[in-house]
């Protein structure tokens, strides 16, 4: 079966999709989606969040709310909201935020393929988390949550995608956050032709965001036992040239200092980062230098060079902090359990660590240098997975722009 293939979409008429665009289901919770759509009866939170229909205190993943999401699906099907390509297409979909755009093709990405590795994982799922997925598409008999995926950029594809955008858009809206999502079909047959071909000659791509519902999707194909050619063998994915991704910061603060006291801290720091004190806050300026806030405090950290191991999960700057400082200094070894350490996605800035310090809540804060994406495809590459929260990636994309159904 190929890597990834065409398919009918489901999406909005053109002159209806800004009422439709959404934020992705899993960047809101339940209070913050009912607000979003308040007075947007089309607006796509109505399914990917459909609690929002229901009393406010129902549980996200009460069967209840499942059932409400396909009912509101088909109510937007009914009324002429969405509408089903009527042959099998590409799509090129662009996202512009604060000056940065990115250009990538939406495709259905093969399931078989994401089980051999050939869609390459870099995190581990949660059993809870795949189930929610699981019942949202058998409610919905389609993948409504794109998985963003990144290929190696090979100028060939780059530029089907750059001449493409050249043309005149079906789609073209600013959402209220204003991230620009625009969109354009590609129904050419020698073009699809010639993708096709493009990403079957790769050797593989790799998961950047969405593992939970590359897992669902894998898990849904098993359960409706396809010949490997059906549409829930393959899964709603956008794919974007490496070099064009953006990932941002993705910083940890930390309750208490675990016991010791702030001049003892920076005393067992100095055994494996060079430290000076600071009198702006500190975004480090590159890979093994640290920001660290503490008692109204910035400092720069930079580790010992000696320290950076040749393996690419260890030589991750997520890695050096956590095990160089906040494993042996602060006592916390394992950060998907402990309640004493969170993470603060870089979108917030800075600032979002000093307030969450000054106001008592937390003790201290490290801000990190961005992970590469070329870092997260040599730990894909290796088959190995990264710590948690290693990545956070904007723009993001929009939920509603297109959903692949699954007959």
């Amino acid at each position: 079966m190929p890597l990834i293939r065409p398919f009918a979409g489901l999406r909005p008429l053109p002159e209806r999709a800004e009422e439709v665009v959404a934020p992705p289901y899993d960047v809101l919770n339940s209070a913050e989606a009912r607000e979003r759509a308040k007075g947007k009866p089309w607006s796509f939170l109505h399914i990917s969040k459909a609690e929002i229909d229901l009393p406010e205190d129902t549980d996200p993943y009460d069967p209840a709310v499942y059932a409400k999401s396909a009912e509101n699906l088909q109510k937007m099907l009914d009324e002429g909201i969405l509408m089903r390509e009527e042959k099998d297409c590409y799509y090129v979909y662009r996202l512009i935020m604060n000056g940065h755009s990115q250009l990538g093709l939406v495709a259905a990405a093969s399931v078989a393929d994401y089980d051999i590795n050939r869609v390459r994982k870099h995190e581990f799922t949660r059993p809870a988390k795949e189930d929610d997925r699981v019942r949202q598409i058998e409610a919905l008999n389609a993948q409504t949550g794109p998985v963003l995926l990144a290929y190696k950029s090979q100028a060939e594809m780059d530029n089907i995608l750059e001449q493409t955008s050249k043309t005149d858009p079906v789609v073209d809206v600013t959402a209220d956050d204003g991230v620009q999502h625009t969109f354009w079909v590609i129904n050419d047959e020698t073009t699809i032709k010639k993708i096709s071909e493009g990403f079957e000659a790769m050797q593989a791509i790799y998961i950047a965001d969405g593992h939970h519902r590359s897992a669902s999707a894998s898990r849904v194909a098993k359960t409706k036992g396809g010949d490997g050619n059906a549409n829930s063998d393959y899964f709603l994915s956008v794919i974007y040239p490496h070099n064009q991704m953006k990932i941002l910061d993705y910083n940890r603060v930390i309750k208490d200092l675990n016991g010791l006291s702030k001049e003892e801290v920076l005393n067992k720091i100095e055994t494996s980062f060079s430290v000076s004190v600071e009198a702006a806050a500190v975004s480090p300026a590159g890979s093994g230098e640290f920001g660290m806030y503490i008692d109204k405090q910035w400092y720069r950290l930079k580790i010992n060079s000696n320290l950076i191991p040749d393996d690419p999960v260890q030589s991750l700057d997520v890695s050096l902090l956590a095990n160089n400082l906040i494993d042996p200094v602060l006592g916390i070894s394992d950060p998907r359990t402990d309640n004493r350490i969170d993470f603060v996605g870089g979108i917030r800035g800075l600032e979002g660590l000093e307030k969450r310090v000054d106001s008592g809540e937390m003790a201290i804060a490290f801000s990190l240098y961005p992970t590469s994406m070329e870092a997260l495809m040599a730990v894909a590459d290796a088959n190995e997975v990264m710590p948690p929260k290693s990545t956070w990636f904007e723009p993001k994309l929009a939920d509603g722009l297109v959903s692949h159904v699954l007959d």
